[in-house]
């Protein structure tokens, strides 16, 4: 299906794996020109770029450490450079890590929130200069937001953070037509649920297919399509959401 994407300019920030790789490929595949980034070097850095050149088009996959601001800022100056323009701006990077509240250390609180929330608006207000009417920034967010899981504190207040940025967002840039909508998300089937021992992901696949109304975890391409309406002239009149992309899990 043309979505009337071909020749768009996209930012996509952790593209190289998992859920960011499912929508940098899927909107290469619409014609997109893409910009993503990575943290570390590896395998997955080299893997994307092959895919992206079998595809086809203007890509770039550069090298940026979210949790850093100045590192930030240099990945939107690279955009300014190479593209001139951006049409989208895909907030997904993000960073994890399971401890206790009662142990939660400074600096961890810190470099969660710097790369789930500080690098989301850096991200957004170095992209608003390249940013015309029709434009849609997307962030991604979870359904932690709604139930609260133990040992995820600090990462769940960055998602609920970006719930109020992006309704904030939408009624101050809405007179310039740039759209602004957060996709939440259940459990996605990734790369690093595959790295879990096989005894614990059998049972964690288990436990979440059944409280899930489709009876499936969802996959990077179910994620990547939500993107891609959001990117499209299909959701011209939809901003300030917060758009379930869970399969229906409670």
């Amino acid at each position: 299906m043309d979505l009337g994407l071909n020749g768009k300019k996209a930012l996509v920030t952790g593209g190289t794996r998992g859920i960011g790789k499912g929508i940098v490929l899927a909107l290469a595949r619409q014609g997109v020109d893409v910009i993503t980034c990575y943290r570390q070097d590896g395998e997955q850095v080299a893997a994307l770029e092959r895919e992206l050149k079998e595809i086809g088009g203007q890509h770039h996959v550069l090298r940026a450490d979210l949790s850093d601001a100045e590192q930030t800022v240099a990945l939107l100056g690279e955009c300014a450079k190479r593209y001139g323009r951006l049409d989208l701006v895909v907030n997904n990077a993000a960073a994890v890590s399971h401890i206790p509240y009662g142990e939660l250390e400074l600096e961890e609180w810190q470099r969660v929130v710097n790369t789930n929330l500080t690098a989301a608006y850096l991200v957004i207000r170095h992209a608003l200069p390249l940013l015309d009417a029709g434009g849609s920034v997307i962030s991604i967010s979870s359904k932690t937001v709604e139930i609260g899981i133990p040992l995820l504190a600090h990462y769940t207040t960055t998602k609920a953070a970006l719930h109020g940025l992006n309704r904030t967002l939408a009624r101050e840039l809405g007179g310039r037509d740039i759209r602004c909508n957060v996709l939440s998300l259940g459990m996605i089937h990734t790369e690093a649920v595959d790295a879990m021992p096989e005894e614990q992901r059998a049972a964690m696949l288990k436990r979440y297919e059944e409280k899930t109304a489709l009876g499936r975890w969802g996959r990077p391409a179910d994620v990547a399509g939500a993107v891609l309406w959001l990117a499209s002239d299909l959701a011209r009149y939809v901003t300030g959401a917060v758009i379930a992309v869970d399969g229906g899990i409670a």
